[in-house]
Formats: structure tokens, sequence, C-alpha cells
């Protein structure tokens, strides 16, 4: 019987387009970025080790209004302040039919501490998605210029690396060199930024006065 010759990975390759002139320059920026604080008004509040990390997901606490992030790991779901990065809530025997986010149609889980009763839509291993922007221009973007590390960059009205130099409009704040990326993105308040890897949770914070309502929100889905 006669059977196709298969390419080998050589000839394969050789019919994939080459980067262009653009591209490299931009791939090129990107890896030539070193990681920076993230600019005023932002201030990071916490870097949190959580082992076998899987997705993170908003909420808002019901009194004191701040911005709250649920963690679910192969260790059960944490809740933190990500105002105070402080830990607020822990359980760590969670109902196997709700433990991680998959068992639901919406990737969400059942609640906990504080917003016991509602469910958090969650983010990462399983699929689901966060903000990639905020109503007053700030925006997130993860990218992979050398793959498999992902770098997120964070910008201001537009100023990711196509123009500007890096620390003006746009920064390199988290580089997901050491673990697998999950998530990133941010709070619907837009006041907390989260990115999350396989190992822990970053978190940055800034003041609510900084807002102004002024650009429409839109989703990032997660890796």
């Amino acid at each position: 019987m006669f059977r196709a010759k298969k390419p080998s990975a050589t000839e394969q390759t050789e019919h994939e387009p080459k980067l262009s002139a653009y591209q490299r320059g931009m791939r090129d920026r990107m890896l030539a970025a070193p990681v920076v604080a993230a600019p005023e008004p932002w201030r990071s509040v916490a870097l949190v080790p959580v082992g076998g990390l899987l997705g993170i997901g908003f909420a808002s606490h019901p009194e004191s209004g701040h911005d709250l992030v649920m963690v679910v790991s192969h260790d059960g779901h944490g809740l933190f302040d990500t105002v105070t990065g402080e830990k607020i809530a822990r359980d760590r025997d969670p109902d196997p039919e709700g433990s991680t986010p998959d068992e639901a149609a919406d990737l969400s889980c059942p609640g906990l501490g504080p917003v016991e009763g509602s469910r958090v839509h969650i983010a990462g291993l399983f699929g689901g998605g966060l903000h990639a922007s905020t109503r007053d221009g700030w925006e997130l973007e993860v990218v992979t210029p050398a793959w498999p590390n992902e770098r997120v960059l964070l910008s201001r009205d537009g100023g990711l690396p196509h123009a500007g130099p890096h620390g003006e409009g746009w920064w390199h704040i988290f580089h997901a060199d050491y673990s697998t990326f999950r998530a990133a993105g941010f709070s619907p308040s837009g006041r907390t930024i989260a990115v999350a890897t396989s190992s822990d949770l970053s978190l940055w914070t800034r003041h609510h006065r900084s807002l102004l309502p002024t650009r429409p929100r839109s989703f990032m889905k997660a890796a």
C-alpha cells in the first residue's frame, strides 16, 4: 500500500510565515523590558504563596466595600482583602462537588467568609476571564515573546509597546518565569490588579478617588 511521505519538522517550518520587521521589533522591545514597579497611583499590596493555585475571582466586601480575591487551589479556598493583603477566610475542606470551578457551567465556586451564600466566578486553569481595562484608561495585556513564560504589561491610555518607551506609557510589572501563569486582570471596580500563577498571588491596589468614569471595561481571557 502506498503511503504518503510525512514531512519532517524542518520541511513543515519552511512554510510557516516569518515575522515581519515590525513584529521582530515589538518582540525585541518586550524581551528587553525589565520588570518594574507599577506606577502611581498603584502600589504593591502582597505576594502570597499559594501552592497548587488553580484560579482566582473577585468579589466585594458587603460592609467595607473593599475588593476581595477568592483563591481556589488544590489545598482548598481562601479569601483575601486586596487593600490590606490579609487572608480573611479559609476553607481547607470545601464540598467536593463545588471545590473547583469546572464543576459549574459558569466556572464559579461558592463564596466563603463575608461573601458566603454567593458564587464567585473563577478565572484560571479551567478558563474564564478577568477585566482587561478600567473606566479611566488603564489596561493589562498578557504577552509571551519567549514562550512559555508570560509577561504582564500595564499601560495607560493605549500606551502598550506599539509606541513609546518602557516606563513612560507602559510597564512590565510581572514575569511568570518560575511557575505556570493562571490569570491576570482588574477587579470590576478598577481598584485592584491581580496576577495568579500556579504558586502564588500578586496584588496591586489604588485609592478609589483616582478613578474617573471615562471608558467602558472589557474582558480578558485567562490562559
